[in-house]
């Protein structure tokens, strides 16, 4: 059974007094496959070495994160552009944008955003999106670009049926977090709904763990969890929704 955590930050600070014991326990869970995304410049240098660390289980995004978005956004763009031109990147991500910590720089979300999509369909990559108090903003930049060969995930998905179907209407998969563990989480209540074949498994680590993890540090290896929850939301077997999930991503990211 393989299972792919689709978002891990594996990077994070979080992880740094324990990082490879962290990765171990993923993998002794059954998560074998490990999508990277990326923050700002600032991780750049922990993300590669991650990659040389994992060379066959790790695989990295590029992207400018909506609540990095400040005044040297453009900057941080180049610095995107850069990483993207070498080819070594699966995906542009995460990218969004991020109304729940401030609107100061809203104008300047949208227009990464943008820019960043653009990015991706000339690098024939698909987009990893984020997204939180913004999904009119959010559907109003995909719908500009329906038809132009966008694809990817809609990643930690919150939103309602009326959102999931837009999203999947858009050609992008949900990414199911721990949130859908969660009492009050609702998605659990529709997603049978959506077919599995329009959805990829994540963890978010090291936010957002699964029940019974909930209000404490999120690794990959929780993702049992989530794929559990899952299988019991589709009446299927764990080892169904691990290898359709993963054969989900592996349409998404190529890999």
């Amino acid at each position: 059974m393989i299972l792919t955590d689709t978002h891990t930050h594996l990077y994070s600070e979080a992880f740094d007094d324990d990082q490879k014991e962290m990765m171990q326990r993923a993998i002794d869970a059954g998560v074998d496959r490990f999508f990277v995304p990326a923050i700002d410049s600032t991780y750049t240098s922990s993300m590669l070495q991650l990659k040389k660390d994992f060379p066959s289980k790790v695989h990295l995004m590029a992207g400018l994160h909506p609540t990095h978005v400040k005044e040297n956004f453009k900057k941080e763009l180049a610095h995107v552009k850069s990483l993207l031109e070498k080819k070594s990147m699966v995906a542009v991500g995460e990218i969004g944008v991020d109304l729940y910590w401030e609107q100061k720089y809203f104008s300047q979300q949208l227009e990464a955003f943008e820019t960043q999509i653009y990015w991706s369909l000339e690098h024939n990559l698909p987009i990893v999106i984020h997204c939180r108090d913004a999904f009119d903003e959010v559907f109003e930049v995909l719908e500009n670009f329906r038809g132009k060969s966008v694809s990817g995930i809609f990643h930690c998905f919150t939103g309602t049926l009326e959102h999931a179907k837009l999203a999947v209407n858009l050609n992008l998969k949900l990414g199911i977090g721990g949130v859908v563990t969660f009492k009050n989480g609702k998605i659990d209540q529709f997603l049978d709904q959506i077919n599995i074949e329009n959805i990829v498994l994540e963890t978010d680590a090291p936010y957002l763990a699964p029940v019974p993890y909930r209000g404490k540090r999120n690794e990959s290896s929780y993702l049992l969890k989530i794929a559990e929850k899952v299988a019991q939301i589709y009446s299927m077997s764990l080892e169904e929704v691990a290898q359709i999930t993963t054969d989900n991503s592996r349409n998404i990211f190529g890999v």
